[in-house]
C-alpha cells in the first residue's frame, strides 16, 4: 500500500516539475519573441527612416496642378523591384490615400491615421507604429515625409517597411522555425522535467522515506524500536518543514502510547495484584468462619453454652472482616469509576476532628493509646463534601491504632495555609517499610502481623483515601519524619470568602 502511495507520489510531483518547467519555458519563449520582434522592427525603421524623405526630394512627383501618374508609376515600380518588402503611398495632407501600386482588391482602407506620422516626425522613441492600408489588424513601422510644392504641404511619402510579401515570406519561414523550435523545446522541457522530478523527489521525499521506515519497525517490532530510531527522527527533525512536524508529532505520539501502555500496564499488575491481595485476604476469614460454624454443627450436643458463645463470637468476627473487606471493595469501584460526587459544603475542620477522635476513644483506650489533637487557633472553614472528609480522618486513624503498639500514641495536627487548611496524621508505630512506600496508595498494602488481632491488613483504606482527596483536588503523602511512625499529609481548600 505505502509502495503505490510512493509511486503515486513520484508521478505528481514529475507532472507538476514538467508543467512548472513547459509554462516557464513558454512564457520564456513569448518573452523572447516579442522583444525580438520589437527589435527588429526598431532595427527597421531606423535603417530606413530616411527612405520617405529620400522619396519625397523626387520632385517629379508633384505637379503644381498634381500628382504625376507616370512618375509616380515609375518610382512604385523601381521600389518594388529593389525592395519587395516595402509599399509607398503618397497621402493627402488630410491622410487620404491619393496614389498606392498595391494590386486590386489588396487595399483595406483609404485613408491613414496621421497621428503616429506626426509622432515619427517630432522624433519619438522607436518603434512607431502605424497603419497598414493592406492589413486592418496588424499595424506596421513605417517611414514618412512630408511633400512640399512651391513651398506648400502637398502631402506625405507613406512607406510601409513590412508589407504583405515581407508577412507570407516572414509567416513561411516561421512556420518551419516554430516547428523545430517546439520539437526541439518539448524534447528538452521533458528531459529537465524528468531529471528535475526525479532529483526533486528524491530530495523532497528523503525525509519521508525515512520517517515511513521508522513507523514500519514501529507497526511490526513495537514501541522497542523507537531507541533505535532516535538518530534517524532528530535527523529528520532537523530538516524543518512539514515532514519534520510530522516527525515531530509522530515521536510525541509513539512517546504517549508508551506512556499509556505503561500505565496500562501497571493499571494490570495492579488489578492482578488487587485480586490476589483480596482473594487471599478473603480466604482467611472465610475458611476461619466455615471451620467454626461446621464444628458448631458437628459438635452441638457437645458444647456447652459457653464454648458455643466463644466459636459463635470468633464466627461474626470473622464475618464482621469479610464484611468490612466487601464494603471497601464496593466503595473503592464507586470512587474508580466515578460514579460518588462531592457533595462540598462549608464547615470547621477541627470539630470534625473532635468528632472522629470520639469514636475511636474506646478503640484507642483498650491499646492504652493517647489520641493527641494539635489544632492552631485561626483555622480558616474548608470546603469540602464532610461525609467523605470523615472517612478521610477514619480510615487515617483506624490504621494508625492497629499499627501502632501498646501505649504508643496518635496524632492529628490542623495548620492554616494560604489557601487552606492542612492535615498531618501521624503515630507512633514502627513506620511502612520502605518497600510498600511507592506504591502505597496505587495499590493495597499488606503487612502481616501488625493488627491487634493477628490478621493481615489489606490496605485499601488508603486507596479509597486518596481517591476521595483526589476529588477534592488534593492528594495525600507519606512524609519521613524522625520520632514519628506513619506522617501522612494532605490538604482542604479553604471556603470561598464573602
Amino acid at each position: 500500500m505505502s509502495g503505490r502511495g510512493e509511486a503515486v507520489l513520484s508521478r505528481r510531483l514529475s507532472l507538476v516539475f514538467a508543467v512548472l518547467l513547459l509554462v516557464c519555458c513558454g512564457t520564456s519563449a513569448w518573452l523572447q519573441l516579442r522583444s525580438n520582434g520589437r527589435h527588429e522592427q526598431e532595427v527597421i525603421q531606423r535603417l530606413s527612416s530616411g527612405l520617405a524623405a529620400h522619396i519625397a526630394e523626387n520632385a517629379e512627383l508633384m505637379r503644381p496642378e498634381g500628382l504625376n501618374p507616370v512618375a509616380v508609376k515609375d518610382l512604385f515600380d523601381k521600389l518594388m523591384a529593389v525592395n519587395p518588402s516595402v509599399e509607398v503611398y503618397l497621402l493627402s495632407p488630410d491622410g487620404h490615400i491619393a496614389a498606392q501600386a498595391a494590386p486590386p482588391g489588396h487595399l483595406k482602407r483609404d485613408r491613414v491615421d496621421l497621428a503616429p506620422v506626426r509622432r515619427l516626425l517630432a522624433g519619438a522613441t522607436m518603434p512607431v507604429l502605424g497603419d497598414d492600408p493592406r492589413n486592418l489588424q496588424t499595424p506596421k513601422v513605417f517611414s514618412a515625409a512630408p511633400m512640399r510644392v512651391d513651398g506648400r504641404d502637398a502631402g506625405y511619402v507613406y512607406v510601409v517597411l513590412q508589407g504583405e510579401d515581407h508577412d507570407a515570406v516572414a509567416a513561411h519561414v516561421a512556420a518551419d522555425n516554430v516547428l523545430r523550435t517546439t520539437l526541439w523545446s518539448m524534447g528538452l522541457v521533458a528531459l529537465l522535467g524528468l531529471v528535475a522530478g526525479t532529483v526533486a523527489f528524491w530530495l523532497i521525499t528523503r525525509p519521508l522515506r525515512e520517517l515511513t521506515a521508522v513507523v514500519r519497525r514501529f507497526e511490526s517490532e513495537g514501541i522497542g524500536s523507537l531507541e533505535s530510531q532516535t538518530a534517524a527522527l532528530e535527523r529528520i527533525a532537523r530538516g524543518g518543514g512539514e515532514i519534520a512536524t510530522l516527525s515531530q508529532a509522530f515521536v510525541q505520539m509513539t512517546r504517549r502510547i508508551a506512556e499509556q501502555w505503561r500505565e496500562l500496564t501497571l493499571q494490570d499488575q495492579q488489578r492482578r495484584e488487587l485480586v490476589a491481595n483480596i482473594s487471599h485476604d478473603l480466604r482467611t476469614p472465610l475458611t476461619s468462619l466455615h471451620g467454626y460454624l461446621e464444628t458448631l454443627r458437628l459438635k452441638a450436643g457437645i458444647l456447652d453454652d459457653e464454648e458455643r458463645r466463644r466459636y459463635l463470637d470468633i464466627a461474626l468476627g470473622q464475618s464482621r472482616k469479610v464484611g468490612r473487606l466487601a464494603q471497601e471493595l464496593f466503595e473503592l469501584a464507586r470512587l474508580e469509576y466515578g460514579v460518588v460526587k462531592p457533595e462540598k459544603e462549608n464547615f470547621a475542620l477541627a470539630d470534625l476532628v473532635q468528632d472522629v477522635f470520639q469514636k475511636f476513644e474506646l478503640a484507642a483506650g483498650a491499646r492504652q493509646q493517647q489520641l493527641k489533637p494539635d489544632i492552631a487557633p485561626g483555622l480558616p472553614i474548608v470546603s469540602a463534601d464532610l461525609g467523605m472528609i470523615e472517612r478521610v480522618l477514619t480510615n487515617l486513624l483506624d490504621n494508625a491504632i492497629h499499627h501502632t503498639p501498646v501505649g504508643g500514641a496518635i496524632e492529628v495536627q490542623l495548620r492554616p495555609t494560604n489557601t487552606g487548611v492542612a492535615v498531618q496524621v501521624s503515630d507512633t508505630g514502627p513506620g511502612i517499610p520502605g518497600e510498600l512506600q511507592k506504591g502505597l496508595f496505587v495499590r493495597p498494602v499488606f503487612m502481616s502481623g501488625a493488627r491487634s488481632d493477628g490478621s493481615r491488613s489489606g490496605g485499601l483504606g488508603l486507596m479509597i483515601v486518596q481517591r476521595i482527596l483526589q476529588l477534592h483536588g488534593s492528594e495525600i503523602r507519606l512524609v519521613p519524619q524522625p520520632g514519628k511512625g506513619a506522617v501522612f499529609r494532605f490538604q482542604l481548600a479553604g471556603a470561598a470568602s464573602g
